[in-house]
């Protein structure tokens, strides 16, 4: 339920003894009912400008030709992306991911500031990794290796303005840009 005295975020009790932030479910609705190509090209942009020039030859052949989805399950959205030979590109929906991720957009954030390891995400059923197991810890780790808080530029403002939307819409206080 919104409590609109502290926070639009909802919390939720999956596993006991954990407490997960939502987005309201309308939030959701509306994002499954929008086009998603724009946010597998953003994402695919994103990845090309921080974690291509980063990754080991070994990494960048496992991850080639091979479809990735990212699913942000409250916020009702997926990432669709491939690496090719000039980078990330996003792909449509109708092409079957070989490994999807899948969260919520607040364990997604705790991810990116190193708030909470992956691992145990995924241990208490909060991130969910479905498909290929190699394909996804080759992708989580590389995932995990970007230092966001040291983007270049734009990447890094972009990921401020992110990172101050989901506090203020927890009913948190700003962190300075």
């Amino acid at each position: 339920m919104v409590n609109p005295e502290s926070s639009i975020l909802e919390p939720e009790s999956g596993v006991p003894g954990q407490r997960a932030m939502r987005l309201p479910r309308l939030i959701g609705a509306i994002g499954m009912r929008l086009p998603q190509l724009p946010h597998s090209l953003a994402l695919a942009i994103g990845l090309n400008l921080a974690l291509k020039p980063r990754l080991a030859e070994d990494t960048v052949e496992m991850l080639r030709g091979r479809p990735i989805c990212i699913r942000v399950e409250d916020a009702g959205i997926e990432f669709h992306v491939r690496l090719a030979k000039r980078g990330f590109m996003p792909m449509y929906r109708s092409i079957k991911p070989e490994v999807t991720f899948a969260a919520c957009a607040y364990d997604f954030y705790q991810m990116a500031r190193r708030t909470e390891d992956p691992d145990t995400l995924f241990f208490n059923r909060r991130l969910k990794i479905e498909g290929d197991t190699e394909l996804g810890l080759v992708v989580k780790n590389a995932l995990d290796a970007i230092d966001w808080l040291a983007l270049p530029g734009p990447l890094r403002a972009a990921f401020e303005r992110a990172s101050n939307a989901l506090t203020s819409l927890r009913g948190g206080p700003k962190r300075p840009g």
